[in-house]
């Protein structure tokens, strides 16, 4: 059981020579010093020569070596990114780039997906996976962009502005308009009428006096809500909002390596 010289052997002989039964003896050493991980990897080289390249016993031991390290020792991360030329990494580690998928066997616990591109948000998620499952998910990035509008249509306050003007402007012609028109009917009656002459009536003059004072206050408000509009409608610039992340699901593992029908669990 020298197990650590057993190892390095291995390796040296894998390092001039890559044949199937080393590997297999190389996964046996690590699976024996705990290295499931390890052992996992070497396992699959060993069967991915195909049917024949190891003997019918040890392929079977392989196979079934590598189902147990999968369905139970060991865990599952698959990640998706359609987003053209993002990096994605595992735990720190450049892992691929998108578009496109990979699926990664990894050691139970909490591992971090991070996806970054220049321009966009960058997205960290955490996953924590037990031994036997298998987490996939989704990496949506939103882009990260400085973004200038209004509140309203630009048109919006100088049309308020306008109509408060013209409003105003309508008000000061009727006031002028009823005080002229009370001058001139003042002075048809002085010519007109003698000291005895009764008064006349003044409603005409006063119903356009009062419109005409209304309409003064309503386009002077106007005008001053014109004024707060444009200086409340002024460009302001803000940051798009992240709504990037990873979509996760968990389901039981499976590899390549073993076969069956089994339910999908989505939390």
């Amino acid at each position: 059981m020298r197990l650590a010289e057993a190892r390095a052997k291995y390796e040296e002989a894998l390092a001039v020579w890559e044949h199937p039964q080393i590997r297999l003896y190389l996964g046996r050493v690590l699976m024996h010093i705990d290295l499931p991980l390890l052992a996992h990897d070497n396992l699959r080289l060993a069967l991915k020569w195909g049917p024949g390249s190891l003997a019918p016993a040890m392929e079977q031991e392989a196979r079934a070596a590598l189902r147990r390290l999968t369905e139970q020792e060991l865990a599952a991360i698959e990640v998706r990114c359609d987003e053209p030329g993002a990096t994605v990494l595992l735990d720190g580690k450049p892992w691929f780039v998108g578009p496109g998928a990979e699926r990664r066997v990894v050691m139970p616990g909490e591992h971090v997906v991070t996806a970054r591109k220049d321009g966009y948000f960058t997205v960290v998620k955490s996953m924590l996976v037990v031994a036997g499952k298998e987490a996939s998910g989704q990496v949506e990035l939103s882009a990260d962009a400085t973004i200038t509008q209004r509140r309203w249509p630009a048109w919006l306050p100088w049309a308020t502005l306008g109509a408060g003007a013209a409003l105003s402007l309508a008000g000061g012609g009727l006031m002028w308009h009823a005080g002229t028109t009370n001058e001139r009917a003042d002075d048809r009656v002085r010519d007109a009428c003698d000291p005895s002459c009764a008064p006349y009536s003044r409603d005409g003059y006063v119903l356009e006096h009062r419109l005409a004072i209304g309409a003064s206050v309503a386009g002077g408000a106007t005008v001053l809500t014109g004024v707060i509009l444009l200086f409340m409608n002024r460009p302001q610039s803000y940051r798009t909002e992240d709504r990037g992340g990873v979509n996760v699901e968990f389901r039981p593992a499976a590899s390549l390596e073993t076969a069956g029908l089994s339910a999908r669990i989505v939390f």
